[in-house]
């Protein structure tokens, strides 16, 4: 009561007086009379609040108002409803009216949760055709006119669905290696890893053809070997304890392909390799960019990998990169794109340009910093380039038929050649090398006794941005 009155227009009141009469409560308080000391809880004394100003009586005339300035307001205590209740009867309540949902207007897509191994299509839990989008990188300097540029703005739309692609793929990606990241352990066979991946990969993008699928084998690289090795069938090599093994494979929609890798070691003495190699493929995929130089980038790779050193056994290691080994451009159905990101200073000065696709992928390693091919070769693929070739033999031209059909030149691995139940494929595919037709790329090894680590992702040079597709919470 020592508050000023709030005031209330006469609006206000007819509105609340209407929906006091439509209440049980009203009906019986419009047909008593009222009394001024059933007013209040208990026939007090009026304080000087209460009492009117311009008759000086507890209780103000009919249609008269509590502040002569506003003839046209009341305040709550003289609008009807607003009494207190009756001491002889009960204390009106209030109805909990249930509030109306709003409809959602914002747009917010429903995404169904993923089960525990994943086995939900990644299409089925993004019912309206939209995927995670990656890591934004802003452009700078010269090129920052892009962010608010409206004709960039219009080119980006138009390739919405390129994009839409990507995103699909790499978010297939990062739930097949986030599954796979809670089970891999010493003691498993590689195959049998590698099998298990695959499956789950095949399930999550609904495999179709050359609509959706694997985009390459998955390599699994072990210690010295860096790049290129998958097991053979027959090959039951074991993960062991003290392995530093290179997890590297591909996820394609429509043919855009998501290539990522990462590096697991379970010996604590490794840690320190590992580190260098994801610092120094972040830092390059901070460097890269519309009219980034592609040398310089591969200077900046440098410099941060080779700012490592590892201790293994006692001994101390510097981490050098491996410069014959370098990250790629990609295109539709074709994993080097044509231009190469060296991880080392002095190579191409050649630009990046806008809408190109690139993977960033950087290899530390304790040894010489040089790959020679080594082992068993297993991983393949059709030449992009090649015409006709005249083929001797029914068995090679079968073969072709069958790349041509199940993988076009997206590369593929003996050891699906087998599964697919073309067991007598060797000879035929060693005339298709021979002939120029399909390239072999047999494991990249570094000496024997040192160890190698790697981390990749996959960006798109956007107009008006750039976005790290494959980017994920666990690197």
């Amino acid at each position: 009561l020592n508050q000023p009155p709030t005031k209330w227009t006469l609006k206000q009141v007819l509105i609340r007086t209407e929906k006091l009469e439509e209440s049980d409560m009203s009906s019986q308080i419009a047909n008593e009379p009222i009394d001024d000391h059933k007013l209040g809880e208990s026939p007090s004394e009026p304080t000087p609040d209460q009492v009117d100003p311009q008759t000086g009586s507890d209780t103000p005339n009919e249609g008269t108002v509590d502040s002569p300035a506003d003839a046209d307001t009341l305040t709550p205590d003289a609008a009807v409803g607003d009494n207190p209740q009756p001491t002889t009867g009960k204390r009106r309540r209030r109805r909990n009216r249930k509030k109306k949902k709003k409809k959602n207007t914002n747009n917010v897509r429903a995404i169904r949760s993923q089960t525990n191994p994943p086995t939900i299509p990644v299409r089925e839990l993004f019912a309206d055709g939209h995927y995670p989008v990656g890591e934004i990188h802003h452009y700078k300097d010269d090129n920052l006119w892009r962010t608010t540029s409206e004709e960039k703005r219009n080119i980006e739309r138009l390739q919405s669905h390129i994009y839409e692609d990507l995103r699909l793929a790499a978010e297939v990606h990062r739930q097949v290696r986030q599954d796979a990241q809670s089970w891999i352990r010493p003691g498993m066979k590689l195959i049998d890893i590698c099998r298990r991946l695959e499956a789950t990969n095949l399930k999550l993008v609904e495999a179709n053809g050359l609509e959706r699928g694997i985009g390459f084998p998955t390599g699994c690289s072990i210690d010295n070997c860096a790049a290129h090795y998958t097991p053979n069938t027959g090959d039951n090599l074991v993960l062991e304890e003290d392995n530093v093994v290179k997890f590297d494979f591909g996820t394609h929609v429509n043919g855009r392909i998501i290539d990522c890798a990462w590096t697991m070691c379970w010996n604590p003495q490794f840690e320190p390799l590992l580190e260098a190699a994801k610092a120094a493929t972040n830092k390059g995929l901070e460097e890269a960019g519309i009219d980034a130089r592609l040398g310089e980038i591969g200077a900046s790779i440098q410099e941060v990998m080779e700012s490592y050193e590892v201790e293994i056994n006692g001994k101390v290691y510097p981490v050098k990169c491996i410069r014959n080994l370098n990250g790629h451009s990609i295109q539709p159905y074709i994993i080097h794109g044509g231009k190469s990101v060296p991880i080392v200073k002095g190579g191409d000065m050649t630009k990046m340009e806008e809408n190109e696709c690139y993977a960033i992928e950087t290899f530390g390693s304790t040894g010489k910093g040089y790959v020679n091919e080594d082992m068993e070769c297993s991983h393949y693929m059709k030449s992009a380039n090649v015409g006709y070739v005249p083929l001797r033999g029914a068995r090679v031209a079968k073969l072709l038929n069958y790349i041509n059909k199940r993988f076009d030149t997206l590369p593929f691995c003996r050891r699906w050649l087998d599964e697919d139940g073309e067991t007598r494929h060797i000879g035929a595919l060693r005339q298709l090398v021979n002939a120029g037709v399909v390239s072999a790329h047999p494991p990249l090894c570094d000496i024997k006794g040192s160890y190698t680590a790697q981390f990749e992702h996959t960006f798109i040079l956007k107009p008006t941005c750039k976005e790290i597709l494959s980017r994920g919470d666990d690197y």
